[in-house]
């Protein structure tokens, strides 16, 4: 049965089983044992007190469902979720609503952030029955985990309704749910399903001109962005154009992707007063976050300003990145120096109710009086006007344009205009702190603090700030010593002391990216060092025969209802496209051809989806831009290689990577290469090196 056959008849299947009739449910007392208590997540204590007979996800749970046979009730979110919050105080707070739950169903509530493996595969069971997904994520499983209905957030009737009428259908006829497992899981395997490419292997540009033309059709080229709302920021696709657009030449679209960076740290986006960014935005002007602050995106956004501020040496940039990091250690950072994972959309208002976005949105009587004689200048900066009202009297802080643009129409210098706005964020930022705060995600991941790593070195290799420098290495410090084991194993999660549950690809692919980094900035090979171990570790664990990529899950991990590969980029870019340029990086840096051909390979196989969906594979297409254009190792060598070193990585030129030795090395790039007297840069590519330069200006002018 081909694909869309099968969505058609799961389709069907589906609205027949969820043809349910208004129902009331009789509220009953009902004895219950919420098992989240015994739990870590802050998510899942969230839900620890629900009359719900809530129980993690472990072998317990999945046994005793099998024994009683019992449909199980898979309920997955995370901590900043608005919508999940609000799913729970309408539904799962409710005793008739819980006295249902707890009658005919195992109930399990999941931290997606904790357990991503078992996300994507429900994720992807409710995307192929209802074309779409989302957190709150629910199904309803067969007592061995196959699903058979779902969807994300759901109003109190319409769910009672859907948990009577599946039950039903259980006690009644339950082959007719088991013929819908069946079918579901076939139509799973087949979306997952990734076929080695067998034709030859050929890479060139004129595929990444025509995925990104197909791109282009989409681009908003006056608010920024996409044409449509909601906006995420997607720092990976932005990464790719605003490197295609340099090394092709593209003065238009570089043009777009300024525009775009602007527009968002100019919006609402942007937390003006105190630092960093929020997820995304519900409208098209990137004005009204959804306004959880993500670990994740913040990592990214800082290493995507700094190339951009290489690119245009906007001031603002600069002024954004400092302004995040600080936000950074301020909120998300602990005292081991790791990152906490998130803070909430929702925070109780001055009336105690619990409202989204309650902390960050501001009344214009309160800004009066907090600043003064500045409002009328504030006000016109930050439009406290309908442009950046949002509801119920509320604004969010909204530029449109450039300090230099603005101040043009007032008779001030820029140097006094930035200190007034140093003021005003200092001033509203003790205000605010005076305010009910959002909850706080306080678990530790390491895949996402790896990115906020990656995020600190990008911004040393940019600015040269030693802060940035020794916080990156403290974090790498916590996650070799803490995360990952002799044999180059990673834990996932970190809580209370304890490190948890079993790496992920993502974890591995991204680890070893930022560790990378840390090396081509310090000359630190421990990192260097590290990176192979867990590479080796990825190859033994993870490998996939059949499709040359890599599971999401290691072989030691319990077997889910399907085992995934993920190889499509989103907000965090898919864990294999991460993978396949450490490969490519790592061949570079051991001189070992063997990773080079797996990053090869695993390019290959995907390139055939680039042009009908460009955004979903940026980070792909930006390892072809390495094949398909020169790539240069910059090989330093002497007692002042961290010096040239450092010089160079402020020049952007994405098609490089850099080595640094101040003192001689059996590695294959230095070996051979080393003087005593003079420091030595090596502008090498396709395994020819140039003769040896001196100055960094030389070294620039031989990769132009």
């Amino acid at each position: 049965m081909s694909l869309t056959k099968l969505v058609i008849v799961l389709s069907v299947l589906l609205t027949i089983t969820l043809a349910c009739n208004s129902q009331k449910e009789q509220s009953m007392e009902h004895e219950f044992t919420n098992e989240l208590v015994n739990e870590t997540s802050p998510y899942l204590l969230q839900h620890a007190h629900n009359p719900v007979n809530w129980k993690p996800w472990n072998e317990k749970t999945l046994a005793e469902a099998k024994e009683k046979n019992k449909l199980m009730l898979i309920s997955i979110g995370y901590a900043a979720c608005h919508w999940c919050h609000v799913m729970e105080h309408e539904s799962f707070e409710d005793s008739t609503v819980a006295a249902v739950m707890n009658k005919n169903y195992i109930n399990i509530k999941i931290d997606r952030e904790e357990r991503p493996d078992v996300d994507q595969v429900y994720m992807s069971a409710v995307q192929l029955m209802t074309k779409r997904g989302g957190w709150p994520l629910n199904v309803v499983a067969l007592p061995d985990g196959r699903p058979v209905w779902g969807g994300t957030y759901f109003p109190k009737g319409d769910w009672m309704a859907a948990l009577g009428q599946i039950q039903k259908i259980y006690e009644d006829d339950p082959k007719k749910l088991v013929e819908y497992a069946d079918q579901l899981a076939n139509g799973m395997e087949l979306v997952g399903l990734v076929k080695p490419n067998e034709d030859d292997i050929h890479f060139d540009l004129e595929t990444l001109d025509k995925g990104v033309n197909t791109w282009a059709q989409k681009f908003d080229y006056t608010k920024g962005g996409l044409n449509y709302a909601p906006k995420f920021m997607m720092p990976t696709n932005y990464h790719f154009l605003l490197r295609y657009a340099h090394q092709t030449e593209d003065k238009d679209l570089m043009k777009y992707v300024i525009h775009t960076l602007d527009r968002i740290s100019y919006g609402g986006v942007y937390d003006h007063v105190g630092g960093g960014f929020s997820r995304y935005s519900v409208d098209e002007k990137w004005h009204v976050p959804h306004f959880e602050k993500m670990l994740y995106d913040n990592g990214q956004l800082v290493s995507l300003y700094s190339d951009a501020y290489l690119v245009t040496k906007n001031p603002w940039y600069k002024q954004l990145v400092e302004e995040t990091l600080t936000f950074v250690e301020r909120e998300l950072m602990s005292e081991e120096g790791v990152f906490y994972s998130s803070l909430d959309a929702d925070s109780l208002d001055e009336n105690d109710h619990l409202e989204e976005g309650a902390f960050y949105v501001w009344k214009s009587e309160e800004l009066k009086t907090l600043l003064g004689g500045d409002y009328s200048l504030f006000k016109d900066y930050y439009n406290i006007n309908s442009y950046g009202l949002w509801e119920h009297e509320n604004y969010v802080l909204i530029r449109k344009e450039a300090d230099k643009d603005f101040i043009g129409k007032y008779k001030i210098s820029i140097e006094d205009f930035l200190a007034k706005q140093k003021s005003w964020k200092q001033l509203l930022l003790e205000t605010r702190e005076k305010r009910s705060r959002p909850r706080l995600d306080d678990k530790t991941l390491t895949s996402w603090n790896a990115l906020m790593l990656k995020g600190y070195v990008d911004a040393y290799r940019v600015f040269g700030t030693a802060n940035f420098l020794e916080v990156a290495q403290r974090n790498a410090e916590f996650i070799a010593k803490k995360q990952l084991s002799k044999e180059g194993r990673l834990w996932h999660s970190y809580k209370n002391g304890k490190s948890s549950i079993n790496g992920y690809l993502e974890d591995y692919a991204i680890v070893i990216d930022a560790f990378l980094s840390l090396y081509q900035n310090t000359g630190d090979v421990q990192w260097l060092n590290y990176s192979k171990e867990m590479a080796e570790y990825v190859q033994e664990h993870f490998y996939d025969e059949k499709s040359q990529l890599y599971f999401f899950t290691s072989d030691k991990d319990t077997a889910l209802v399907t085992r995934n590969i993920e190889y499509s980029d989103n907000v965090i870019p898919a864990s294999n496209s991460i993978l396949a340029k450490d490969w490519f990086l790592l061949s570079h840096l051991l001189s070992d051809r063997s990773y080079y051909e797996k990053a090869e390979q695993m390019l290959h196989n995907i390139q055939p989806n680039f042009i009908e969906y460009p955004s979903g594979y940026s980070n792909w297409m930006d390892l072809q831009l390495s094949f398909v254009k020169p790539y240069y190792e910059c090989v330093i060598t002497g007692k002042e290689a961290k010096e040239k070193a450092s010089e160079l990585q402020h020049e952007y030129i994405p098609n490089k990577l850099v080595a640094l030795a101040t003192k001689p090395s059996e590695n294959p790039l230095f070996k051979g290469r080393f003087s005593d007297e003079k420091t030595h840069i090596f502008i090498c590519e396709n395994n020819a090196c140039k003769f040896p330069v001196t100055e960094v200006t030389e070294a620039v002018k031989l990769m132009e």
